[in-house]
Formats: C-alpha cells, sequence, structure tokens
C-alpha cells in the first residue's frame, strides 16, 4: 500500500525531471497525443540551461539533484532498453557512479560494527578515500601479515544507504504498478516484476560479503585462464559494510595512450577482453555484468584485472545453449534453426508461426553478410534480435537483457583499444569449442548422465512418494464420504465475515430506502 509520502516522493521527481528538461527530451514517437501534448507544455517549466543541453546531460543533473539511490535505479535501467527504450537507456549509460566522499569517522564506524573490531586492530594504515561511488567509497590501506606490510583496497558502505534506497524504491514500485494498471501494452514487460529484480540486485550489491563471494567464485573459476584473474580477498577483514581484497596496480583501460606507452600489445588485449567474457558466460554461466573500462585495469604483464564485482550475472544451460545456437546460426545462416531455437525454449510463444519468424530473423541476418568482419557488431545484432522478438510477444528475460548489456560494454571497450578489432574472430575459438563440447556427442553424453541422475534420486524418493500418494487418497476418500469440514476457528471467521457483509447490506439498502423517499417526497 502506498504511503502519502510515497506519492510525495513520486511528485519530486516529476518536478525534479521537469526542471531539468528530462521530460522534454523524452523521444515523442510512440507516445499518445495527450502525453505529446503534456511533453510539449513541460518546456514551460523548465530551467534556461537545461534548454541547450544534450539529453545524457540533463539525465545526469537531474539524478544528481535526486540523489545517489537514483544513480543505481539509473543504471539499472540502463540495462533495460526493453523497459525504458533504446535511445534512453544509451543515454543512461553514461551516468558517472561518482559522488561526494563521506568523512573516514564514518568509514570506521560502519568497518568497526561490521567487523566488531578496532580500525586501529585490524589495518595498519587506514587512509582517505580515493574513489566514492553512489553505494560505497574505497580507501587505500595497509595489513601487516607477519613481518611485512601488504597494500589493500578497502570498499566501505555509503551509510544510511540502505534506508534511503528502501524509501525510493516505495515510489518505484507505485510507477510500476501504475504502468501495469493504466498501460496495458505495458503488461508485457512486467515492469513489477523488473522492479523487483532491481531491488534484489541492488540488496545483494549492498552487503560486500556477496561481493566477496562474487570475487571468490569467479577467481576459482578462472585460475587456469591465461591473461585474466581478479583481485584475492581478504575474508578477515570482510564483513557486511566492508570488503577488503588486494590492491591492483595496473593501468586502467580507459587510458589507451597509457596502455600503449606501457607496450602493451592492444588487439591482444581486446582478444583476451572478449575471450574470458564468453568463456565466464558459456562456460561457468557467472559473469561480470558491469565490465566497463572504470572496472579493468591492465598489470605490467598484460594480464587483465577485473574488479567492482558488485553486479554479477547468471545464465542457466538453456539460456547458454540459446545464446552459442544463436551466434552460430547467424554465422552459417541457418535462421530457421535461430527460430527453433527460440520456440523450443519457450521465449516465443507457441501460437506464432515459426516460418515467419525465421524471416524475420533473416532480415537481421543476412545485411550483415558480405560486411568485413570488423565491421560487424555482436551486440547490435543481439540488439536487433530483441527487437524483433518484441513484435512476436517475446516476454521480458531479464537475464539475457543484462547478457546483452553486457555484451554491448564489453565490445565497446574492445572497439576503444582497436576499432577494427574482428568481433567474430575472437570469438569463434570460445563459441567453436563450447559447442563441440555442448551440442555435440559430448552433449549427448553429458545428458544421458544428468538423465541417470535423476532417475535415481527419483528412485530413492520413490517410498516418500508412495507414502505422500497413500495420505493424499486416504483424505480424498473421507472427504468424499464424509464432506469438506472446517475446524471451529475457520468457522467462526467465516461467519464474522458474513455477518459484517450482511451488516453492510442492510446499511446500504436503508441508505437507498431513506433516498428514495426524499426523492419522492420532493416530487411530490
Amino acid at each position: 500500500m502506498s504511503t502519502p509520502a510515497t506519492y510525495a516522493r513520486l511528485m519530486r521527481i516529476g518536478w525534479v525531471l521537469l526542471r531539468e528538461g528530462v521530460i522534454s527530451a523524452i523521444p515523442s514517437e510512440n507516445l499518445p497525443p495527450a502525453a505529446r501534448l503534456a511533453q510539449s507544455a513541460a518546456k514551460l517549466f523548465e530551467r534556461r540551461h537545461a534548454q541547450n543541453e544534450e539529453r545524457s546531460q540533463r539525465l545526469s543533473r537531474a539524478v544528481e539533484r535526486l540523489g545517489p539511490s537514483y544513480v543505481k535505479i539509473g543504471q539499472f535501467l540502463a540495462t533495460r532498453p526493453d523497459v525504458v527504450g533504446a535511445e534512453l537507456a544509451a543515454d543512461l549509460a553514461f551516468l558517472q557512479d561518482r559522488m561526494a566522499t563521506f568523512s573516514p569517522a564514518e568509514a570506521h564506524h560502519a568497518v568497526e560494527a561490521s567487523l566488531g573490531r578496532p580500525v586501529a586492530e585490524l589495518f595498519a594504515l587506514f587512509d582517505e578515500p580515493i574513489a566514492a561511488a553512489s553505494m560505497a567509497q574505497v580507501h587505500p590501506g595497509l595489513v601487516r601479515r607477519g613481518e611485512a606490510l601488504s597494500k589493500v583496497a578497502i570498499k566501505v558502505i555509503r551509510p544510511g544507504i540502505r534506508q534511503r534506497f528502501s524509501r525510493d524504491l516505495e515510489a518505484m514500485y507505485l510507477v510500476a504498478r501504475m504502468q501495469e494498471r493504466f498501460l496495458p501494452h505495458m503488461r508485457r514487460l512486467r515492469p513489477v516484476e523488473v522492479t523487483k529484480t532491481l531491488e534484489q540486485t541492488t540488496k545483494v550489491e549492498m552487503d560486500l560479503r556477496l561481493e566477496a563471494a562474487a570475487l571468490s567464485e569467479i577467481a576459482e573459476n578462472t585460475k587456469n585462464d591465461p591473461g585474466f584473474r581478479v583481485p584475492a580477498v581478504d575474508w578477515e577483514r570482510t564483513g557486511r559494510d566492508v570488503v577488503t581484497m588486494e590492491w591492483i596496480e595496473g593501468t586502467r583501460m580507459a587510458d589507451v595512450p597509457a596502455l600503449r606507452a606501457a607496450g602493451h600489445d592492444l588487439d591482444q588485449l581486446a582478444n583476451t577482453l572478449i575471450q574470458s567474457f564468453l568463456r565466464h558466460t558459456l562456460r561457468d554461466g557467472f559473469f561480470h555484468a558491469d565490465m566497463h573500462q572504470g572496472n579493468l585495469l591492465v598489470e605490467a604483464d598484460g594480464t587483465i584485472v577485473a574488479v567492482d564485482f558488485g553486479i554479477v550475472g547468471r545464465l542457466g544451460k538453456k539460456e547458454r545453449r540459446f545464446l552459442a545456437e544463436i551466434l552460430y546460426g547467424f554465422i552459417t545462416r541457418d535462421y530457421m534453426r535461430v527460430a527453433d531455437v527460440h520456440f523450443e525454449a519457450g521465449y516465443v510463444p507457441a501460437h506464432h508461426d515459426m516460418a515467419s519468424f525465421a524471416q524475420a530473423i533473416r532480415a537481421i541476418g543476412e545485411p550483415i553478410h558480405g560486411q568485413p568482419a570488423e565491421t560487424i557488431s555482436m551486440a547490435k545484432l543481439l540488439t536487433l534480435l530483441f527487437e524483433v522478438t518484441e513484435l512476436f510477444d517475446m516476454e521480458t528475460r531479464p537475464e539475457l537483457v543484462m547478457l546483452q548489456k553486457t555484451m554491448v560494454v564489453v565490445e565497446g571497450v574492445a572497439r576503444t583499444l582497436n576499432p577494427r578489432f574482428n568481433m567474430w574472430k575472437a570469438a569463434e575459438p570460445v563459441v567453436g569449442d563450447w559447442i563441440r563440447t555442448n551440442l555435440g556427442p559430448k552433449r549427448i553424453v553429458a545428458d544421458l548422465r544428468e538423465g541417470l541422475h535423476a532417475a535415481l534420486r527419483v528412485a530413492e524418493a520413490a517410498p516418500d512418494i508412495a507414502l505422500k500418494t497413500e495420505r493424499l487418497s486416504r483424505d480424498i476418500t473421507l472427504m468424499a464420504e464424509k464432506g469438506l469440514r472446517f475446524d471451529p476457528e475457520t468457522a467462526e471467521a467465516i461467519g464474522r465475515a458474513e455477518a459484517r457483509h450482511a451488516r453492510s447490506g442492510r446499511v446500504a439498502l436503508w441508505v437507498i430506502a431513506l433516498t428514495l423517499i426524499v426523492i419522492a417526497w420532493e416530487l411530490l
């Protein structure tokens, strides 16, 4: 149930968006006439400076005024072009997650409350913050290990962010419910479910123990991967509000001139980045979902180190096969197979015609053939595919949208290293190996093995299943012979509810009768 305070917060959001010119900058092609008229009227309330700014600048300024939790909401919506549209999603992707730092005293308090020990006992040095984002800030520090000192990065949660985000999320739920109620065409996108996903991912991000667990899992998955690693976690100094990890000395991938000056092979870096991401996605089903340039560093030996694992994505076996077969189908121009995968996975409703869907897929695939491989964007291909599936009532798949968004970002980073980078050539060894392993004879053996394990589990559970079936049969027989019986409390509750309804009905009849008498009296 939405409170008056929630409506007040929603009104404030609307007012800030109005004043910063965001409302008038929203693409108007698909808006109804009344909404277009309201959008035109919104220009009267804009700040003067907003009229000369790009939409991305207006969004950034509005989000900055609304506060840190809206930065996170904006970044999340950037991963959902199906909800906010491709243009707005692209603008939201430029939101800078840079906020003012909070005081070291507050950071010390958060660390001590989370770990239950004094900062001086935990760290030989706890330095001033060097970076702050919407959820947390990072301090350099030193940890004594025997006689040696090790440099670490200490990430501390922002004070009060959980309570603030919880309040702001209420407004998001209100908007989502209003969308489902008043905009029937939006129900396919399941806005309430989208908001639940936002709530869940952000709650995970605000528990730094889970970020540490993600780092640990990725470290295990990639321990034998060439040219890629993640920082080691210091579990002794990690809790809900703080995570301590290895300090990484390296060049940020955003600084291309510095990478070149350090003698790194930019083509090899781009190749390693793409192949690492695809390995994590296809082989492990677990990937870093925020692999922008600011979260990637390159060590002196050329090893890529990914940091900030607050946002991660998972794919099940079905989704991994879906992705691999789509890519392979486009490469081999087998559009019917691509369509068949969509129907087989249940992503496109069965009442649609598969041949028509394959025709739509062909409209995406054919234009890319004959082009130089380095100009074909894998991410753009998936984006076009998503737009086509919308025509065939494909419901939103959050895990696939997050994958698409991450692939767009990773591909963009690779292209900044080398604008003519051949994505398909780099991807082929990983995708091809996965397809040979999982869609060939090995897959049949693996499926048989899994089937045998499932049959064994069913056999082990057979006695319990038989016992429960016998009890259910006995209960149904008793119900058929003696009827359905309520316990005394249930019967009493039903009686009270019926009495309330009866009293309400009698009151309503008396009101109607008195109203009719008054009307008749006036007429006479």
